[in-house]
């Protein structure tokens, strides 16, 4: 196109949106916010500036008016409600308002005291009113802060003029002073004055202010709850409070604290105001001014103490009263050697805070006073009025049983103490007998044997009152039992004189199955946490707690079952509840389990919570029956044996050992201590005999047998000095220093291992252990009933101290034992400075259980740690915990029980020319069932290597016992193989030779060179 109609290339580029920019439409944005912002905080800077100059001048002009009216205070003394005016609005509190405030307390007591009554006559009667409330709080608060200031005594004397009865309106002015702190200022002046400064003249004014209200306001309002509270938290909690007393004023005081009101009380609530130190002194405090008053007070106020002394203690961290427990039966713990300590008889208890633990020792933070009242709770006196007091009366009867259970919770190494004070004092010698009559008996728990069904009727909150009682039966009960002796338990004739159990052996076969009711399905019950963490019904205690309670006394129970029965047939067994089948095959899949998961011992209370099943079989065992406990033991070994790789029983052998014959025990501890666990795979012995030559055979296992069972007869010799024997013959290890010797307890350790290669491999070992030795196997103490067996003196000494009538320290015992160690005489303190320490009426019982403790497991504490270590590499704990120690004894040693030889034939097999028909193996039957038992033990022997059948009858018995021919030459002698259980029987045509030539061989004592 034309280039003049299209005008040049460069053409002027014009903005026609006006004068160009290079700011962002934002950065205008921001701009405009940021000058808005300066202009708001500029009016806020002018507002606040307005507000303060009028804060200011406020304040300027209230204190030219506060110090107007200070001025004309101290001109005039013009009509009394004008100059208390003139005070009340021109107080500021500085030193100079205080000298005014104490010239005005001088003037109204120089003036007389209806002057404070006067304006209430006139038109300014409501002005007036208002005036002296707030006067009377300056003057309390003064006199709380500056209770030793010149004008504290004028004050504290205006005060007790407004709050005395005579005083117009004095209803109103206490319930306001009292709302508004009254107690909480005098609370404050008392603890403000020094001890040192006992004699202060406030101090009488104070404690008699403490009761003015109570003067005033009666019982039955509904404002006393509240003033009755509030004094017990206020002033009752005021820590060494009588110490702070000069004795005239503590005299006036004790008789004004209004202890006839304490049923008044809201207890729970008080409980929950109050921190764990106020809760601490107020019941020092209480013990100091309620226990001498309780004979005159009812039984109501009774009960309401004791139900807040239950509630106070329950209330407090778990170890506050008894702090050193823990450490004494740590020390004393020489009994108790399986891992399992926590869990032994003597169960700590928890509350609802035993999640929390104060310091080591919390009393040692407190004054050494407040520490000796506390222990007037557990004291014989305190415990023995309380009984004898509420001994007529049912309501107060019932609260004393949580009371004596929260007791025994808080002072654990006090329990045997305080059961003794509990029956021996006036009105509670059959407290046992009217807890299960009156209580116990009629009640509905474990009335049920359904898991299920008794588990909700457990949680029922209609049953609670009866918790308190049974469960105090049961703590009671379990304690009674660890001082009470075999001849005192079964003597339950009424016309014996001599000392017998306060329930009847009927009575005991009701108790005992209401505790298995309700234990059961607390180690049944598939949500543990439920157990761990839930509460009993109106009670501050666990059900796990609850739990160990039943546990403990059940096991005491059974104890004295299985030495002497008392109870039907089946009395224990739970088995109705389960399937046994399901239930074997569970444990043994839960053992495999734990096996996968969880490394190093656990505990019966892990157990419990970890697996329902393994619970029962660790802790009450005796619900299920002995031989399906066995075959859950065999089922374990089998799944260790499957883990280990060693279920092929005539596989390699993976180690060897050479024995000498006459040096059975030397060389077997020389060639296998230094295994270990390594033990329990397969070990081929090899005999030599005297002249040093291998005795002929195949150790198929019988070689291995043999050589226990000469180990055996070798190492529990008692000349030998490891072991002792009782007067039944059972063994314990020696208690002598020379068997705590590091060399010996090698020996004890090593001779645990072999008896732990023993049970694993099902071998019956011939050797009897005492029951107080056993109990340690199963991580359990052993009380006065075993002390029988051990030391029969000793033990009647016992028990003539118990029932002892006159004084007991007319005895001159004390809290020592002698110990006779190869001839030298040492005496050791049962208690620290046991020695200073007498044996009275009120704590026999204590020492009783004391030198119990240390006959039976203190003195051999080493020497059964060493073997239990030994055994524990073989057999796990939790595997022995499943049997009683009469149970392990037929473990062990097989059971007592006369060979069935009609067993023995149904469960032999035969080769060879022989077979169940042929002439020869009917006269062998025939010989067999004229032996005596003595004999055919020896057969047996002969056979097997063991005397004894097998626990579960000879179909257990591994290989079978076989019969096969040994040819038909009569002159030879029948010959053996126990590594296969094989008897070589040669052809016999005779009876009589038969029967002759099998003595002989049985009786031979040889060893495998005789097959």
């Amino acid at each position: 196109m034309h280039q003049a109609f299209l005008g040049s290339e460069r053409v002027r580029k014009i903005n026609l949106g006006g004068s160009s920019s290079t700011h962002s439409q934002q950065q205008i944005l921001d701009a405009v916010r940021q000058q808005r912002e300066q202009r708001q905080d500029q009016r806020r800077r002018q507002e606040s500036a307005r507000k303060l100059q009028a804060w200011w001048r406020g304040r300027s002009e209230a204190k030219r008016y506060r110090n107007l009216l200070r001025n004309t205070f101290d001109t005039t003394t013009g009509p009394i409600v004008d100059w208390t005016r003139l005070l009340v609005l021109g107080w500021g509190g500085s030193a100079d308002d205080h000298e005014r405030l104490g010239r005005w307390s001088r003037t109204i007591l120089q003036a007389a005291p209806d002057s404070l009554n006067a304006p209430f006559q006139t038109s300014q009667r409501d002005s007036w009113f208002l005036l002296l409330r707030r006067v009377a709080m300056l003057l309390l608060t003064v006199a709380g802060a500056h209770p030793l200031s010149i004008h504290a005594v004028p004050h504290l004397q205006v005060i007790s003029y407004i709050l005395s009865p005579q005083q117009v309106s004095v209803l109103d002015l206490t319930d306001h002073v009292l709302r508004k702190g009254l107690y909480h200022h005098l609370s404050k002046g008392i603890t403000n004055t020094p001890l040192e400064s006992k004699t202060s003249p406030s101090l009488p004014l104070l404690t008699k202010l403490t009761a003015a209200p109570f003067e005033i306001i009666a019982p039955t309002s509904l404002s006393f709850s509240n003033l009755i509270h509030d004094f017990c938290s206020q002033i009752m909690s005021i820590p060494i409070l009588p110490n702070r007393l000069p004795l005239d004023v503590l005299r006036a005081f004790s008789s004004q604290v209004p202890i006839a009101h304490l049923d008044k009380l809201r207890i729970q609530e008080l409980t929950d105001s109050l921190t764990d130190d106020s809760k601490l002194h107020l019941m020092a405090n209480l013990l100091v001014f309620v226990p001498p008053r309780l004979p005159k007070l009812g039984n109501a106020v009774v009960g309401a103490y004791l139900e807040l002394m239950t509630y106070l203690i329950n209330s407090l961290p778990a170890g506050t009263f008894d702090p050193a427990h823990k450490a004494n039966m740590s020390a004393r713990s020489g009994g108790n050697i399986g891992p399992d300590d926590s869990d032994g008889e003597e169960t700590p208890f928890t509350t609802s805070t035993e999640a929390t633990r104060w310091p080591d020792d919390p009393m040692s933070a407190w004054d050494s006073r407040t520490r000796n009242r506390l222990q007037i709770i557990p004291s014989p006196s305190h415990i023995g009025i309380l009984v004898e007091l509420t001994s007529k009366d049912g309501r107060s009867r019932q609260k004393l049983f949580p009371f004596l259970l929260t007791t025994f919770m808080a002072w654990p190494s006090k329990k045997d103490t305080i059961a003794h004070c509990a029956r021996s004092a006036k009105g509670g010698s059959s407290i046992i007998k009217e807890v299960w009559r009156n209580w116990v008996r009629s009640s509905k728990l474990g009335r049920k044997a359904d898991p299920g069904s008794d588990w909700m009727n457990m949680i029922d909150p209609n049953l609670a009152p009866w918790w308190p009682p049974f469960l105090f039966l049961v703590e009671i009960y379990s304690q009674d039992l660890l001082t009470m002796g075999d001849d005192e338990f079964f003597a339950t004739s009424v016309g014996s004189t001599a000392p017998r159990n306060p329930l009847t052996l009927d009575e005991l076969t009701g108790f005992s199955k209401q505790l298995l009711n309700i234990a059961f399905p607390l180690y049944w019950n598939e949500d543990q946490d439920i157990i761990k963490d839930g509460f009993v019904p109106g009670m501050k205690i666990t059900w796990r707690t609850v739990r160990d309670m039943l546990t403990n006394c059940l096991k005491l129970l059974h104890e004295r079952d299985s030495r002497r029965k008392f109870t039907p047939d089946d009395h224990w067994l739970m088995t109705s509840n389960i399937d046994i089948q399901s239930f074997v095959e569970a444990a043994v899949y839960e053992e495999a389990k734990l096996d996968d998961n969880i490394s190093g011992v656990i505990s019966k209370r892990q157990l419990a919570y970890i697996s329902p099943r393994l619970g029962v079989l660790n802790n009450i065992p005796f619900c299920i029956p002995f031989p399906v406990r066995v075959k859950i033991f065999r089922h374990f070994v089998l799944n260790d044996m499957s883990n280990l790789g060693l279920n092929e029983p005539l596989g390699r052998p993976r180690h060897k050992c050479v024995v000498r014959r006459h040096q059975v025990a030397r060389d077997g501890y020389d060639g296998l201590y230094s295994l270990g666990r390594e033990l329990k795979g397969r070990i081929q012995i090899t005999f030599l005999d005297q002249w040093g030559n291998e005795e002929m055979g195949i150790d198929g296992g019988g070689v291995f047998k043999e050589f226990l069972t000469s180990l055996s007869k070798e190492v529990f010799d008692t000349d030998h000095g490891l072991w002792l024997a009782t007067s039944r013959q059972e063994l314990y290890p020696n208690p002598h220093t020379y068997a705590r010797e590091a060399h010996q307890l090698n020996w004890y350790r090593f001779i645990g291992r072999i008896l732990g290669k023993a049970l694993y491999d099902g071998i019956l070992v011939d050797v009897a252990f005492a029951s107080f030795f056993l109990a340690k196997w199963l991580g359990r103490q052993s009380y006065l009933d075993d002390l029988a067996s051990l030391d029969p003196e000793l033990y009647k000494g016992l028990i003539y101290l118990k029932h002892y009538e006159g004084n007991v320290e007319d005895l001159a015992l004390n809290f020592t034992v002698n110990d006779n160690d190869l001839g030298v005489t040492t005496t050791k303190t049962l208690l620290p400075n046991g020695k200073n320490i007498p044996v009275t009426n009120e704590n026999r019982l204590q020492y009783i259980t004391l030198v119990s403790h240390y006959r039976l497991n203190a003195q051999i504490k080493q020497q059964c740690a060493a073997f239990f270590e030994g055994l524990s590499d073989i057999i796990r704990p939790n595997w022995l915990r499943m049997f009683n120690q009469q149970e392990l004894q037929i473990l062990i040693s097989g059971t007592e029980d006369p060979i069935n030889v009609d067993d023995l034939e149904r469960n032999t097999i035969y080769g060879g020319v022989f077979d169940a028909s042929h002439d020869t193996i009917r006269m062998f039957w025939s010989v067999i069932r004229s032996l005596d038992q003595k004999q055919r033990c020896a057969l047996l022997r002969f056979v097997t290597s063991c005397a004894r059948p097998p626990l579960l009858g000879f179909k257990e018995l591994y290989p079978k016992f076989s019969i096969r021919d040994a040819g038909s030459d009569e002159s030879r002698l029948p010959t053996s193989s126990t590594c296969v259980n094989l008897l070589k029987l040669p052809v016999y045509k005779s009876p009589a030779v038969l029967k002759q030539k099998l003595l002989q061989a049985i009786h031979s004592g040889a060893g495998f060179d005789l097959s």
